[in-house]
């Protein structure tokens, strides 16, 4: 990456902490509310460009959740603590034990029961890949006996699937690497999530194809835990300004996320 961009980058969220500092400057109260350790504790997921990738071969850390827990944490004044999970569902395991501060994901109507969002960032497109050679040719076919869907744990394709698929099986997978194995020996026959992910995904298994089409709409999020609620406004305050003054879009670029669209 050239020096230029990174310097615009950084100047980016610059500007983005001081244009909500501006208008809502976070209080003492707000802070202890939102980082209640002294430090902010940020969920994490590997695998995703909308959370984490680590680039090989140095695992440089790239993602819009890790940029946008960075410069949250850098606009509140507290240090910033990226905490890791290998999937969705270990990360919401982690914000309902305590162990997180924020988290950036799917804002579903189920999850919103136990989590508070701010207004969704990126909208994502849902869909499917098939490996190299494979005789699903179109969206239409995955749906057919003996098709083996593979779901990661805790997301909300693992949620959906079973029951829009009236034929094919649901398979559910730890974590991104067991899904490339199981496409690359025949065991999945298929692979259900966000196109985002699906694309990191197909860079890694030569061949692989993302199929026009989709079965839903995933509206990425900044989550805190519940009873929080003094926090919640500077969270709102801080993704306005990281999707008005740039620093979404920036973030998309670095960690290479398609598939998705900013919502303005």
């Amino acid at each position: 990456m050239c020096a230029k961009y990174w310097l615009t980058v950084g100047f980016l969220g610059l500007l983005i902490c001081r244009g909500v500092s501006q208008d809502l400057k976070p209080t003492a109260e707000a802070r202890a509310v939102l980082a209640p350790t002294g430090t902010l504790r940020v969920g994490l997921y590997v695998g995703n460009p909308g959370s984490l990738v680590k680039e090989p071969p140095t695992d440089q850390a790239r993602g819009v959740g890790f940029e946008l827990g960075r410069e949250f944490a850098r606009w509140l004044g507290v240090p910033f603590e990226p905490v890791v999970y290998p999937n969705n569902g270990a990360m919401l395991e982690g914000i309902r034990s305590g162990s997180l501060d924020v988290l950036f994901t799917n804002a579903t109507p189920a999850r919103a029961k136990e989590i508070d969002f701010t207004q969704p960032y990126i909208e994502v497109e849902a869909g499917f890949l098939v490996p190299k050679g494979s005789r699903i040719a179109k969206f239409e076919d995955v749906d057919a006996s003996g098709v083996r869907v593979g779901v990661m744990d805790g997301s909300t394709s693992a949620v959906a699937l079973p029951t829009l698929l009236k034929n094919a099986s649901v398979v559910r997978v730890p974590t991104i690497d067991g899904v490339r194995e199981g496409l690359s020996a025949g065991t999945l026959d298929a692979f259900a999530t966000n196109k985002s992910i699906l694309f990191e995904v197909s860079d890694s298994l030569p061949g692989a194809i993302v199929l026009a089409g989709r079965y839903g709409v995933e509206q990425l999020a900044m989550g805190i835990p519940k009873g929080r609620d003094a926090g919640l406004p500077y969270a709102r305050g801080f993704v306005a300004e990281a999707v008005n003054g740039g620093l979404v879009d920036a973030a998309m670029e670095r960690a290479g996320l398609r598939g998705g669209t900013v919502k303005r």
